[in-house]
């Protein structure tokens, strides 16, 4: 696999309904698409980064100077024999995940184009289905919040998400456990306590969670032991877990029983294999996050979930949830079931429409090897 030309796109869609967590709330989404091209074949990825360092330390800004300056030349006219080799050619540039997950996954995608076969093959999974759930921003109130859970079970979806703050928690939950007594809950702080905050979120042990998402700060193992080990209810980390080392460390340490993945966050696919394998090895169940990707990002998201140990629900939800109309056509839809198929074509297995790109794109850089 030679990488011939990559064209680099700041896209900006607007979201169907505001998005609001404990960083705030959002109307509209500014991210990176990447595109690739070689031996007569096109692939794409998307670059989970934002327009701004809330989430993460990455922003749009950050990667696009790092792709256009420091990843795009060291894969540029490579010859790869897989794509799992991606990843190790960008060492040299410390950090910058999400950058080199943008690039990394596009690579990926066309060596599965190339090959004529879906990215899941080429990635190891084996589903052709998986199960939705679906991840609730902060509502204006308390009933709206209840109504938005009961029309997302009626789409489908068989596992319920909320973000949560402090203020917006207790009371949340015990709204949602009213009328909606036995679905599937989890609820997602993006790091908004701390270890001071332990006897108020022991309080959460009584509504039957499956998990409290990333409650300590977003670089903590240490403190999230200390907390687990006082709460009956099951911590999964997000923000903290990196890398597969830190993914290690926090098993080993006790503080998570339960992983989110997010490739975007670890580097791209083969770092999120590598962090799979690890928690299948230690009995972690592991489920696949979301970063209000477009069509592209999240086809890309379906394939790498039918791994074997992405055992819980994740957050691929449909994409006309969040946009409308998507980058791909046809959208990526969850059936009355809760299950979502997953594209069969070849590379990620969905048709992108370049018009409705061309009208998003704020920004373009053309890179060709020399």
């Amino acid at each position: 696999m030679r990488i011939e030309r990559l064209d680099l796109r700041v896209v900006r869609l607007p979201l169907v309904r505001f998005f609001e967590t404990s960083f705030g709330r959002v109307y509209n989404r500014t991210f990176l698409l990447v595109r690739l091209d070689g031996e007569g074949a096109t692939a794409w990825g998307e670059c989970v980064a934002d327009d701004n360092p809330y989430y993460g330390s990455e922003t749009v800004e950050t990667a696009w100077h790092l792709i256009v300056d420091f990843l795009a030349p060291l894969v540029l006219g490579v010859e790869f024999s897989h794509p799992r080799e991606v990843f190790p050619a960008m060492r040299r540039v410390r950090g910058h995940h999400m950058a080199k997950a943008a690039v990394e996954m596009a690579a990926w995608d066309l060596f599965a184009v190339q090959a004529g076969v879906p990215l899941r093959a080429v990635l190891g999974g084996s589903r052709t289905e998986i199960v939705a759930g679906v991840s609730i921003g902060i509502q204006d109130s308390l009933a709206e919040l209840v109504d938005r859970v009961t029309a997302e079970l009626a789409a489908g979806y068989r596992r319920i998400k909320i973000k949560v703050k402090p203020g917006w928690d207790l009371d949340a939950v015990a709204a949602i456990r009213r009328r909606h007594a036995d679905v599937p809950l989890m609820v997602d702080a993006n790091a908004a306590y701390s270890l001071a905050d332990a006897a108020h979120l022991s309080r959460l042990d009584a509504f039957d969670l499956m998990m409290i998402e990333q409650p300590l700060d977003y670089d903590d193992i240490r403190d999230h032991a200390v907390l687990q080990r006082q709460l009956r209810t099951a911590i999964c980390l997000d923000e903290s877990i990196h890398s597969v080392r830190l993914g290690r460390d926090a098993i080993d340490a006790g503080a998570c029983r339960i992983i989110n993945i997010k490739p975007g966050r670890v580097g791209g696919h083969a770092e999120s294999i590598r962090l799979h394998d690890l928690c299948a090895a230690h009995g972690v169940p592991v489920w696949h996050g979301g970063m209000l990707e477009s069509g592209i990002g999240r086809a890309h998201n379906l394939h790498l979930s039918t791994l074997p140990n992405f055992s819980l629900p994740g957050d691929v939800a449909a994409s006309k949830r969040y946009y409308d109309p998507d980058l791909i056509d046809p959208a990526i839809e969850v059936r009355p079931d809760g299950l979502i198929s997953v594209p069969e074509g070849p590379g990620i297995g969905v048709s992108v429409v370049t018009d409705r790109i061309e009208r998003a794109t704020l920004r373009r850089a053309e890179l060709r090897a020399s």
